[in-house]
């Protein structure tokens, strides 16, 4: 009797339903599965076991499109523990699977104990050679420190100290802060100073003509602290998460919605607007707009909301709808989808013009983990972010996934066919903007399918 009640059940769910829900609910899982397939599939079983480094420890970071090693495997703070990040949270959202991505993790943090933390004057180290040996990093004549890689380094060592239980690691995320926060913060205007010398002496002028702060290192210091917080909800840490969030949020957003890329000591954002037409092309890259960055810091913002517990905390709601609203007005490509790279609101313009058309993956994996954020929160907005979210996940599938040799493109073959050809793996291309999109939607489709059952 049993298997003729349960379809005599589902019939009239079925039937309950109108076509629309039963469509939408259809579609859903679709993606879902589809979803499912690029994370184990196309992403994990792709980089795990190969990057793993069982000689030098950590991760190896070079490999060709084909994913034959290629290249110094010089190892960066920032993607070694991005692998740490990603393989704490897939043990955690796939429990069957704990033991094993655990187990890869653990080596990770192994090797940033050993080798990327400096055991002398503290902080990580930005860059070292494969076996661990220090090197001075980009056109420094110097080791330098930066926040954005110990933050990403306190981002790693959290996670797995949350779903592992690992007091050591634990330990040293908290001194990571400590130490961060001794060195590189800004008492007299917020933020933190993204360059350090070796013994944590900050460089209040910038370096090499970058400025001093920038939004990145900002919102990923959010993002670290947020984390952090989740496993040490020390006063110091919310203290610090609040003042990173209230700084985003409130002045490193511009009211339009978008992020000023750089930022003097004071805060004040780095502008070439006003200058000369050769300055400003030369600058370009200090001073867009930046699409993916935009709809990253809006789901950001809310989840350093969430963790901190501010209650009806419609200000930072509002502004990451604005940012999200801004990127689909401005940025997103109506014809094949995708959010474009750069953008800039010349002289005496009101409106946007596209001054980088080509469309890099992370940007869309962070597209479409905010629009279906954003489809949950305002289901019936103008904006139908659902549908957006649907065209960007076509998109991915169809110009940014290799289906072939796995994982993601660096860029969209749509607008840039040689990147088929391009590196699948460097310090700056790791996995944790894809299967973090990848493993939110997942959650969320998977609520929604849920919650349509009962």
């Amino acid at each position: 009797m049993k298997p003729i009640v349960t379809l005599i059940c589902t019939v009239i769910l079925i039937f309950s339903c109108s076509a629309p829900e039963k469509a939408s609910q259809l579609s859903d899982q679709k993606i879902f599965n589809e979803l499912s397939e690029a994370l184990n599939k196309g992403i994990l079983e792709v980089w795990y076991p190969r990057t793993i480094d069982s000689i030098s420890g950590g991760f190896l970071s070079d490999f060709d499109y084909k994913w034959e090693m290629k290249g110094p495997q010089n190892k960066m703070i920032v993607t070694q523990s991005r692998h740490v990040w990603t393989c704490s949270t897939v043990a955690e959202f796939y429990p069957e699977k704990n033991a094993h991505y655990l187990k890869i993790a653990r080596h990770g943090v192994q090797f940033l104990k050993d080798k990327m933390w400096d055991s002398k004057l503290g902080g990580f180290f930005t860059l070292v050679d494969q076996e661990g040996n220090v090197l001075k990093s980009g056109k420094s004549d110097r080791i330098l420190k930066e926040a954005y890689g110990n933050a990403f380094g306190i981002y790693g060592l959290s996670a797995y100290a949350r779903v592992s239980g690992d007091t050591a690691a634990l330990a040293l995320a908290k001194k990571a802060f400590l130490w961060l926060d001794r060195h590189s913060y800004d008492p007299e205007f917020g933020g933190y100073f993204q360059f350090l010398e070796e013994d944590g002496t900050p460089i209040k002028a910038g370096f090499n003509g970058v400025p001093p702060k920038d939004q990145n290192s900002s919102i990923h210091l959010l993002e670290a602290f947020t984390e952090l917080y989740c496993v040490w909800p020390d006063p110091l840490v919310k203290e610090r998460l609040l003042m990173m969030l209230g700084l985003i949020r409130d002045r490193i957003t511009n009211p339009k919605g978008y992020l000023q890329l750089y930022l003097n000591q004071d805060m004040s954002p780095v502008s070439y607007r006003d200058s000369a037409e050769e300055v400003r092309k030369k600058n370009w890259i200090r001073d867009h707009i930046s699409f993916g960055h935009d709809v990253e810091t809006a789901f950001l913002m809310l989840e350093a909301s969430e963790i901190a517990g501010l209650e009806n905390d419609t200000l930072t709601l509002r502004k990451a709808k604005k940012m999200v609203d801004h990127s689909i007005k401005n940025g997103w490509d109506n014809a094949f989808g995708g959010f474009y790279d750069g953008g800039y609101y010349f002289k005496n313009q009101d409106t946007v013009t596209i001054i980088k058309d080509t469309k890099n993956w992370w940007a869309q994996a962070e597209g479409m983990n905010s629009l279906l954020l954003m489809a949950g929160l305002f289901p019936d907005d103008p904006h139908n972010y659902k549908s957006l979210f649907r065209k960007e996940w076509e998109y991915i599938d169809k110009y940014l996934i290799d289906h072939e040799h796995g994982d993601w493109y660096v860029g969209g073959i749509d607008k840039e066919p040689e990147e088929k050809m391009a590196m699948k793996a460097h310090i700056w291309k790791g996995n944790y903007h894809t299967s973090r999109s990848l493993m939110n939607c997942m959650k969320r489709l998977k609520n929604k399918l849920e919650t349509a059952k009962e």
